[in-house]
């Protein structure tokens, strides 16, 4: 769903400590017959190395996270024996980690699905975390040569994306779907894998979505010296050629709203989505860029310099617009919409975006035309 969930690569991560790599090793049979060798990818820790902590960071901080993952297959945690639980995850290794990180002490296998780097919620809705997949990896691991039972724990937020019911046809495993949050897990199984309705619920809070922000943050950011080059040339430009001293003072105050817009649709959105009104995102990054806007020329800076007709009637129409297009693709970060919603609001707000940089951009220079005395 995110923006950010788009986590596509061919490469694997390589910082993954494994206390020992075991590849095909033979297990105690655990049925009558002879059983094949079962393909483990490997003896994992609950402790994560002051090298992976960076690793989250640098996740939460930029695009390292589109590269962020882990081979799929079947890991022991701890030192599962036939009797242990297998918990169901994707290979984004943020998502690994968080299980790594909640389940110390415990023993169980993990199997992890190939969702190319992608969270569990975002695969489950695009379909890599999901029946045929889960399906192809317990046989691949020959999983029923591994435990006695015939049991898989999956996270609620993969639910969508996995049809229990063919699991079992397939494979002869029973699906359940676990809590919502890892940390609940071990209470979880601790009471024969009964949720309670805390479990199961959602929650989105202030510092949940805060976390999210960095991910929003940035991509603006990026673009922004090429609106800031813009901006510079629009105002520098001049009869005699580019004048620093025009470009300065004429284009600082756009300089300045363009970091409103950003910060108004990617951080004070998301951190007061619950309290902007209207379902829609556009709509709340427009009241929040709106706001700020506002707030923002009332400053000295941007007041005493924007006293023309034009200048002001582009500062409202441009920047919220613009707050509202970056608060737009907080959706896939939310638990707010579906993909269905998504499509819906770019269908209605890309066209209404494209008029207001049209009409933006034309203001602008019938203001460069009037500035120079032609109109």
């Amino acid at each position: 769903m995110t923006s950010g969930a788009n986590r596509k690569s061919s490469s694997l991560d390589t910082s993954l400590i494994l206390q020992d790599v075991i590849g095909e090793v033979s297990l105690p049979r655990v049925s009558g017959t002879e059983a094949a060798p079962s393909k483990i990818v490997g003896r994992v820790s609950a402790d994560i190395s002051q090298t992976e902590r960076w690793e989250h960071f640098k996740c939460r901080m930029s695009g390292f996270r589109n590269k962020y993952l882990v081979q799929p297959g079947l890991y022991a945690f701890g030192e599962p024996d036939a009797n242990a639980n297998v918990l169901v995850s994707a290979n984004y290794k943020l998502s690994f980690d968080a299980l790594r990180q909640e389940l110390e002490g415990l023993n169980f296998w993990m199997l992890v699905l190939d969702t190319k780097g992608i969270n569990v919620w975002c695969a489950a809705g695009k379909g890599t975390f999901g029946t045929d997949e889960l399906v192809r990896r317990i046989i691949e691991a020959r999983l029923d040569s591994v435990v006695k039972h015939r049991r898989l724990v999956l996270p609620q937020l993969g639910a969508v994306g996995v049809s229990a019911s063919e699991v079992r046809r397939r494979t002869g495993f029973r699906v359940s779907f676990g809590p919502v949050r890892a940390s609940d897990i071990p209470t979880y199984l601790r009471a024969g894998y009964k949720k309670t309705p805390e479990m199961s619920t959602v929650r989105f809070t202030m510092l949940d979505r805060l976390v999210l922000t960095p991910m929003e943050i940035n991509p603006s950011m990026k673009k922004y010296p090429w609106f800031a080059a813009g901006v510079l040339f629009l105002f520098g430009l001049q009869r005699e050629g580019i004048l620093f001293s025009s470009a300065w003072n004429g284009g600082l105050p756009f300089l300045l709203l363009g970091l409103v817009a950003i910060f108004a649709g990617a951080l004070i959105t998301p951190m007061l989505l619950p309290f902007i009104p209207f379902r829609s995102f556009a709509i709340k990054g427009l009241i929040a860029g709106l706001a700020a806007v506002f707030l923002a020329s009332l400053t000295p800076v941007i007041a005493n310099s924007h006293d023309n007709l034009m200048l002001r009637v582009v500062t409202f129409l441009l920047f919220p617009a613009a707050s509202s297009y970056i608060a737009l693709q907080f959706t896939g970060s939310t638990t707010y919409t579906g993909m269905s919603g998504v499509k819906r609001e770019l269908k209605i707000g890309m066209p209404l975006y494209i008029l207001a940089i049209f009409l933006s951009f034309l203001l602008l220079i019938i203001f460069k035309l009037n500035e120079w005395g032609v109109i």
